[in-house]
């Protein structure tokens, strides 16, 4: 099978979403050290504030470097929008320095498609209607701080004056972004953002027939802007349960999901849920689509478990 660059979502809200709050967070350190030892590429951690509840990203990846040597560490999705980004350029060059060099940001909009993504962007003070603005600046901004040097800045909502922070970001170019674009969204402006401006795209609810006009469109953009495509990375995050019973997969990651989101709002974005065969050849599908990496992420209440099934039956076929 075709070779991938392998992630795993670990449970940042999948740990509060269990029967039982846990005491600690052993299970994320635990699970990012096992991914590392397999010689996976990458592990990743979700973002939300009030409307999804979990540990917050930034500070996760900062534990995670300092208990890992070489899996990159990626959000998917931060929410920059609700970030300042003088304050996000220093926590990512932090972070950078932290994990000589390891760090990767997928960064979106967010949604805000119900009451509680709603209550969300006001909880920080903040018009969910201004967050695709806020986030193309705060990339420009973050790119240019990323270098040292000092930046100024005019814009809508952000205001910059020879602003400059330490550490530069140990990457050259700064800490890669991959911006969040979905061809089933049919958005002129998502998909242009990220040929603009992205160091690559992450997507997760397109079909691999989607997917793969999305890559199209954003490659070819990307290419007329005179961007290098040596450093644009493809990105699709999967959500699965690896069950060989198809029925008690389905049942635990549609419990699962409902907790998570707090309703069905999936339909059949998402899996499969089954056993490891399933899940080889909808992954084949999508790197057949263009996919360079893929992000996966366990609907299930025992995810070291769902990791090991995958590790041991799955991974090994993409190497």
């Amino acid at each position: 099978m075709a070779t991938v660059k392998l992630g795993i979502l670990l449970p940042t809200r999948g740990l509060l979403i269990g029967d039982n709050p846990p005491e600690h967070a052993d299970l994320i350190l635990e699970m990012a050290r096992r991914v590392e030892v397999a010689g996976l590429d990458s592990v990743w951690v979700g973002d939300s504030l009030t409307a999804k509840p979990r540990l917050e990203p930034l500070a996760m990846l900062a534990a995670i470097a300092a208990n890992t040597q070489r899996v990159r560490l990626g959000t998917a999705v931060l929410l920059a929008p609700l970030r300042q980004p003088v304050l996000l350029a220093q926590t990512l060059a932090t972070l950078d320095l932290l994990s000589k060099g390891r760090m990767i940001i997928g960064a979106g909009v967010g949604g805000a498609f119900n009451d509680d993504q709603k209550r969300e962007w006001l909880s920080a003070g903040l018009n969910y209607k201004q967050r695709a603005g806020r986030l193309e600046e705060i990339v420009q901004i973050v790119k240019g701080l990323s270098t040292g040097e000092p930046v100024s800045f005019a814009g809508k909502h952000f205001n910059l004056e020879a602003a400059m922070i330490l550490p530069r970001h140990t990457q050259p170019g700064g800490v890669p972004i991959l911006l969040a674009s979905h061809w089933r969204a049919q958005q002129d402006a998502q998909i242009n953002r990220a040929a603009r401006l992205g160091d690559g795209l992450i997507s997760i609810s397109d079909s691999p027939e989607e997917y793969s006009q999305l890559v199209q469109k954003v490659r070819g953009i990307h290419s007329e802007l005179g961007r290098d495509p040596a450093n644009f990375e493809a990105t699709f995050y999967m959500t699965v349960n690896l069950n060989s019973d198809e029925g008690q997969a389905e049942k635990e990651a549609t419990e699962w999901l409902t907790r998570y989101y707090g309703a069905e709002i999936w339909g059949t974005r998402w899996g499969p849920f089954g056993g490891p065969e399933r899940l080889k050849e909808r992954m084949s599908e999508y790197v057949e689509a263009g996919a360079q990496t893929l992000i996966v992420r366990f609907a299930g209440f025992d995810p070291q478990r769902q990791l090991e099934v995958f590790l041991e039956q799955v991974a090994p076929n993409f190497s």
